[in-house]
């Protein structure tokens, strides 16, 4: 045995004072050949050496789990090679000093794969990413995000050829539908296939001059490791391309194969579509007429008819320039309470954004505009009390997808907005709208602070945009009460009310939002979920009436799940079979999923779905029938949901069955029943009292989810309104008009949502 201050040679085996362990060749007191080397850690590495370092070809795994086989050079991963992570992650191709560097593959353990170049570690270059959903994009990129020229693929055929700009689509381009490709142009032209599952050309496609870092690192020091890219970071910007050709594109139907489009998009900002063969405009027209999302060509100098119709894509593109850059700069302002000088007018935050792009704004297709955000630090506060992240707040308005303008369902004549995951509602506002939110937002937000299950519409931001010429828009965003997995099949809007509120047969469908004398349900809950449910209809009610509000209404979804009791009808005409065998509700158009109710059950915060998302606070509610426990609600073969004041309400709705000329058939419905009573005499006989002929009241009940919230709180009850009260009520009954004072208007809307809309179960 010799020692030599730092190691013990034993033989070929040497063994460090730390204890690395290395077996193998030796040159020169040097370890060169071949050889295996064991660190403390557990990492080793079996294969060549050269002067000292690892050299050559070798494996190495680490002590996490990690395996790379290939090239080496002193010391770092160099050459072709092949590296598995402990996720399942895998990377064939070239590195350079320890990195992924040049022509390789990148395959993610959820199944997403990329094929192309690389450069210090991160994806750039021409290459090819494939994503399980079977969309596809074939181009440039640049650290790690769509860059440059590409080719993207439809998983349902379509395909858009256009340009992007750091992970945003950016400039003209155009989209074939799927069925279109007989128009496509040749892309072999276009893009060059790199998709082969089995054989990769390893070969450099760009010189890259770079000094060469001399890496000297001691052996007895853990080998380095990569940092592991995760799909999300590469495609973080791509996740909801499949969802948005469903929302973008034109619908494939029987005439409409052959269309070609013509886009072009600022910063992922749809702002002009047009079809190029303008010789289909009857397709062109219905599409604008049924398509979510439809988006005209609107000339730059002609900006005042944004303010004449329901499209208004210039701001739309001004409303997302300025959110994306209002709350860049407040959210990384530390937190803290808000003070009495964050309320107000003057607390709000300007920027000019022209044209051509300033220090502090970017350039951009729209026309120059002032931007106003108001209140700034209460919004903020607002959306962290709601438990809404920054970044998620800022994906969903101003992703690369655009906002959809939707009708109105008022005589407001206001547009609205609705974000692409359909979790924001965007509503312009009045100038006296602006004012009354301003007076309350002091008050709104200690209620809301106060209240966490508010059922009062909940706000995030507050806006202007002032154009050239002195025209101003106001906007406020809003939570979407709607946004969740399951399908509404009815809405309705209540305000207690009865003058009017009706709506006629033939304007109907199913997106319409009907009223209170359309409403023919009454919805029985469980004991605690109806009594938290009315006294925050009252607590919101009295707050209302505080601020002097009145006109609101309670926004009721529907979804309806299976029918629970229809023995009753058994027995029905023909028709009312049909009904019970189509599984929809009478005269509502909507079919329900599967005869099985629902169920509720303890709450597991581990499993449930806490969907929908962004709007939701508090405690799961308690349930009276699962003894005070908290409950979520269990949907047979959907999924599990929290239930919370307006969020996932299990009901049963009932509907009695009126008699007309479909129902009436009394000896097949059997539909009366006779009684007889015997009253026994004195004499101890029987006799025979009379008949009593009762006729059974029969009731469709369904199971339904319910979502609910209090909208419209922004009318004041002001002088126009005590005017036109004054009128309404010389021509109708003061109580059934919907403009009353505000105490009056809350005390009816409780009586109203306790007595005919939840009323107590039998």
């Amino acid at each position: 045995m010799e020692e030599n201050g730092r190691f013990c040679k034993i033989k070929e085996k040497y063994k460090w004072l730390d204890g690395t362990i290395y077996d193998g060749d030796w040159e020169n007191e040097k370890m060169t050949g071949k050889g295996l080397i064991l660190w403390p850690s557990g990492s080793r590495y079996e294969g060549e050496f050269s002067g000292g370092f690892l050299h050559g070809n070798g494996t190495f795994t680490s002590s996490s789990g990690c395996t790379y086989r290939g090239g080496w050079r002193m010391n770092a991963q160099h050459g072709i090679g092949k590296k598995e992570y402990s996720n399942s992650d895998v990377y064939d191709g070239l590195w350079k000093e320890g990195v992924p560097e040049g022509c390789g593959k990148y395959s993610w353990n959820n199944g997403n794969t990329y094929i192309g170049n690389w450069k210090n570690g991160r994806i750039e270059g021409r290459g090819v990413m494939k994503w399980t959903n079977g969309d596809t994009f074939d181009g440039f990129w640049m650290n790690g995000v769509r860059h440059g020229y590409g080719v993207y693929r439809f998983a349902d055929g379509g395909v858009y050829i256009g340009t992007w700009c750091n992970g945003l689509r950016d400039g003209k381009g155009t989209f074939y539908p799927a069925g279109s490709t007989k128009l496509l142009p040749s892309l072999k032209k276009l893009c060059t296939s790199l998709d082969s599952e089995n054989d990769l050309a390893w070969e450099t496609r760009q010189v890259i001059s770079s000094k060469s870092k001399s890496v000297k690192r001691s052996l007895s020091e853990n080998m380095p490791v990569i940092n592991r890219l995760s799909s999300r970071q590469i495609s973080h910007r791509t996740l909801s391309l499949s969802t948005e050709c469903t929302l973008q594109d034109p619908a494939t139907e029987a005439g409409q194969s052959d269309l070609v489009y013509e886009r072009e998009y600022a910063q992922g900002v749809l702002i002009m579509e047009r079809i190029r063969d303008c010789s289909v405009s009857s397709v062109k027209n219905k599409r604008q007429n049924n398509n979510k999302f439809s988006v005209n060509h609107v000339e730059k100098n002609s900006y005042m008819d944004i303010f004449r119709g329901h499209r208004s894509y210039f701001l739309n593109l001004n409303l997302q320039l300025g959110i994306r850059y209002t709350v860049g700069k407040i959210t990384p302002v530390p937190a803290r309470e808000v003070r009495s000088s964050d309320f107000g007018d003057r607390a709000r935050i300007r920027m000019f954004f022209p044209r051509d792009g300033s220090k502090l704004t970017p350039p951009h297709c729209s026309i120059d505009f002032y931007w106003k955000d108001y209140c700034p630090m209460v919004f903020r506060n607002l959306r962290e009390m709601f438990k809404l992240d920054a970044a998620e707040y800022m994906m969903s308005i101003c992703g690369d997808s655009g906002l959809r303008d939707i009708t109105s369902p008022g005589k407001s004549g206001s547009i609205f907005y609705l974000s692409n995951d359909e979790r924001f509602v965007i509503k312009t506002l009045n100038k006296s709208e602006l004012k009354v939110l301003l007076n309350m937002l002091p008050k709104y937000y200690c209620h809301v602070k106060d209240y966490e299950n508010t059922l009062i519409t909940k706000f995030f931001g507050l806006h202007r945009i002032k154009l050239r010429g002195g025209k101003k828009v106001r906007f406020v965003v809003m939570g979407n009460m709607f946004c969740t997995e399951l399908h509404i099949h009815r809405r309705y809007d209540l305000k207690g009310s009865s003058q009017g509120r009706y709506t006629d047969k033939d304007k109907i469908s199913g997106n319409t939002t009907l009223k209170d004398l359309d409403l023919k349900y009454k919805f029985h809950m469980d004991k605690n979920l109806r009594e938290s449910l009315i006294k925050q209809i009252s607590i919101d009610c009295k707050f209302l009436e505080s601020q002097n509000i009145i006109d609101y209404s309670l926004l009721l979804g529907l979804h309806f799940r299976a029918p629970e009791n229809l023995k009753a009808l058994e027995q029905t005409h023909h028709a009312s079979m049909q009904r019970q065998k189509s599984l929809v509700p009478a005269d509502e158009g909507e079919p329900l999923i599967l005869p099985k109710g629902l169920l509720l059950v303890t709450h597991e915060p581990s499993v449930v779905n806490t969907a929908p998302g962004p709007h939701i606070r508090g405690n799961p509610l308690r349930a009276y029938s699962m003894g005070d426990n908290q409950v979520d609600l269990l949907l047979p073969g959907t999924a599990r949901l929290r239930v919370q004041l307006g969020v996932n309400m299990p009901a049963q709705a009932n509907r009695k069955i009126e008699e007309d000329h479909h129902h009436i058939n009394i000896n097949n419905n059997k539909k009366k029943m006779m009684k007889k009573k015997k009253v026994e005499g004195t004499d101890g006989e029987d006799k025979e009292k009379g008949e009593e002929e009762e006729a059974a009241e029969l009731f469709e009940v369904y199971d339904v989810v319910l979502y609910m919230g209090i909208i419209d709180i922004l009318q004041a009850y002001n002088l126009r309104k005590r005017a036109e009260n004054a009128y309404k009520s010389m021509k109708f009954d003061p109580l059934t008009i919907s403009v009353v004072e505000p105490n009056l208007y809350a005390q009816r809307f409780i009586k109203f949502s306790q007595n005919k809309v939840f009323p107590q179960t039998p």
